[in-house]
């Protein structure tokens, strides 16, 4: 079930005597809900959903994410049930830009075992990839969202949603994939660009029968860009966050991992301040600790 529409979130926050104080800005809330496998996402109201990652590639950064094996994968996505995420997003090739493209069978035979025993589980998975093959394999073995990091761009990836109609998560990449990428364009109103762009890519989808959208604004992506320079853009991009949010879908933030834990959590803090209706996180007891302190978790 899917219903489209825009509301505006009118409710006033709480201090801490439980009186009713002004908000800091008005948000808009994405009035989407919609079934990913066997469990309803409703955005229509003031929560934040957390995706954890895994990583099947040995090659990944993000050590702290990597099961060296489909248990391991299992183990892992059993810690994150605990803290409280929801979704657990999974993929087996890197999408660093310094990272050789694996051949699809490669990344298949990484992705496929573990996606199994996790959908075996109870568990939602989102497949990470940005090719069609690997995703419609990953579909058909139990992953209920495709997480596309190439953008939805590619009309074999299109075709696989609209066959398995399953939600997807629609990323902004300056790039034919997050493998060939080099600078970001940065700008002062960001996020306005990014839903500029996203327009006629929505366009293009909805008429293909593709609603069940969540819009990531690709803050995750890794840029060949001044690290400096990107992290002040992707602060700016969180802060804008209902430019993109006034096309009508959830937004996603994907918080990028940093060395320092506090700077992760501060792009957790300020995307729940500002609303993200889902949060994709490689640090999810804390962030899931945040969740609950804003007061933003599921029920």
């Amino acid at each position: 079930m899917l219903r489209a529409a825009l509301l505006t979130d009118n409710r006033k926050p709480t201090t801490e005597n439980g009186e009713r104080s002004e908000p800091r800005y008005p948000r808009l809330v994405s009035a989407f809900r919609f079934d990913a496998g066997d469990v309803a996402f409703d955005f229509t109201g003031d929560c934040t959903y957390v995706m954890g990652v895994i990583n099947m590639s040995p090659e990944s950064n993000n050590r702290q994410t990597v099961a060296d094996s489909p248990a391991s994968a299992l183990q892992l996505a059993r810690r994150y049930r605990e803290h409280g995420v929801q979704v657990i997003d999974i993929g087996g090739q890197s999408s660093h830009y310094l990272s050789a493209e694996l051949p699809v069978e490669v990344e298949l035979s990484r992705l496929l075992p573990a996606i199994e025993l996790l959908a075996g589980d109870g568990f939602v998975v989102s497949v990470d990839t940005w090719k069609p093959e690997v995703a419609r394999r990953a579909i058909d073995a139990g992953a209920a969202i495709i997480n596309d990091t190439g953008g939805m761009r590619n009309a074999g990836m299109v075709d696989v949603a609209v066959a398995r109609d399953v939600p997807v998560v629609v990323t902004y990449v300056e790039g034919e994939t997050p493998l060939a990428v080099g600078d970001l364009e940065l700008v002062d109103d960001k996020a306005s660009q990014i839903a500029e762009r996203f327009v006629p890519l929505l366009d293009s989808l909805t008429r293909r029968g593709l609603t069940k959208l969540i819009l990531d604004p690709g803050i995750a992506i890794n840029y060949r860009s001044d690290y400096g320079e990107y992290t002040r853009q992707q602060l700016r991009v969180i802060r804008q966050i209902d430019a993109i949010r006034k096309l009508g879908h959830p937004v996603l933030v994907p918080i990028p991992r940093k060395r320092e834990l506090s700077r992760v959590m501060a792009y957790v803090a300020m995307s729940l301040e500002y609303g993200a209706d889902m949060i994709r996180v490689h640090d999810p007891e804390e962030a899931c600790d945040l969740v609950r302190l804003f007061g933003r978790e599921v029920t």
